[in-house]
């Protein structure tokens, strides 16, 4: 793993490191040919509980906000995110449709589990979140407290220690989750769930011992004292959570794989939709209700926005990183 190490350490590291990108678009922007004359479809590849509906439904205020048309989630979960991909792709190509996804669709791709390419096959309209991710345990967990006590433990349990995640062998929450693994020297059983929901409720139903997931997906549960994060996957603490344990703090040196989530339309979109829609999702990111919600989900910590060329650019680093990553994890040759 020290040549993936390498590789998202150069890559990804750079990429957070740039500030956030904004496409240099006008302040009005006149309809293409009256399009859109009604509400658009959004499909969302996993359920409404999660970030990806949280997010979905944040941009949709934004952009009925500022821009002043309508669109309509419509949830497909599955397959970690390729029942939605698949189902996107199935849709005409005419705007009205759009699709959110995050970077399951680039590992998905990576991976051979779907022949969409993400950067070439979709267009990005923006990256409007990307963010970090942390372990929890429960609130009143009494066999561990803390990081230090939670590898203890796993150590202890020979392999028997299981941490809820994302569905999907190769997926962001996998590969760190390994990294992390091997350099602590434990095992632990990767326990995967589409839908957000049952993933939160096996933590606190006590049927995983540890989950892997990003802060603002489970504010509410951090707040109502459920859940309690013990590592931050960043290399230092950033100040919404200064009393957690960073990277850094427990000798962690790689960079890791971070979450991101964005909206894409077919290829074959007619150009002056896509501009249109460009435009449209800018205005959304910005607006005021978007900007709030993206403050109060911890997303305000890393830059986030990226137009069209920096989402692609985006993309394809992470590529980068998965192609490699899968490669030394034999997944692909």
């Amino acid at each position: 793993m020290k040549l993936v190490k390498a590789i998202i350490g150069l890559i990804f590291g750079a990429s957070l490191a740039m500030p956030a990108l904004t496409a240099n678009l006008p302040d009005k922007m006149e309809k293409p040919g009256g399009f859109p004359e009604r509400p658009l479809t959004m499909i969302v590849p996993y359920g409404p509980g999660g970030g990806s509906g949280q997010v979905a439904r944040a941009m949709i205020q934004g952009i009925k906000d500022t821009v002043g048309f309508d669109l309509t989630p419509d949830y497909k979960p599955g397959g970690g995110g390729m029942v939605g991909l698949k189902t996107y792709m199935a849709a005409p190509a005419d705007g009205y449709t759009v699709l959110q996804h995050i970077d399951d669709a680039t590992s998905g791709f990576a991976a051979g589990r779907t022949d969409v390419n993400p950067a070439k096959d979709l267009i990005p309209l923006a990256i409007a979140q990307i963010t970090f991710s942390q372990i929890y345990i429960r609130g009143n967990e009494t066999r561990f407290k803390d990081w230090k006590s939670f590898v203890d433990f796993a150590k202890k349990a020979g392999g028997k220690a299981t941490i809820a995640n994302v569905a999907g062998e190769g997926s962001m929450e996998r590969v760190n989750m390994n990294l992390i693994a091997e350099h602590f020297g434990i095992k632990v059983q990767q326990v995967s769930f589409d839908k957000p929901a049952p993933r939160y409720a096996a933590l606190k139903g006590g049927q995983v011992d540890a989950l892997f997931e990003q802060p603002g997906d489970v504010k509410g549960f951090l707040e109502s004292g459920d859940f309690k994060p013990i590592l931050s996957l960043l290399k230092d603490r950033p100040k919404a959570f200064a009393d957690v344990p960073s990277m850094t703090d427990v000798g962690l040196a790689f960079n890791p794989l971070m979450r991101f989530r964005g909206f894409y339309v077919h290829k074959n979109t007619p150009p002056e939709r896509v501009k249109y829609l460009q435009w449209a999702f800018q205005k959304g990111y910005n607006s005021e209700s978007f900007l709030k919600f993206n403050k109060s989900k911890f997303m305000d910590l890393i830059p986030s926005f990226r137009d069209t060329e920096g989402a692609i650019k985006l993309i394809n680093e992470t590529m980068e990183v998965y192609r490699a990553t899968y490669k030394k994890m034999g997944l692909i040759k």
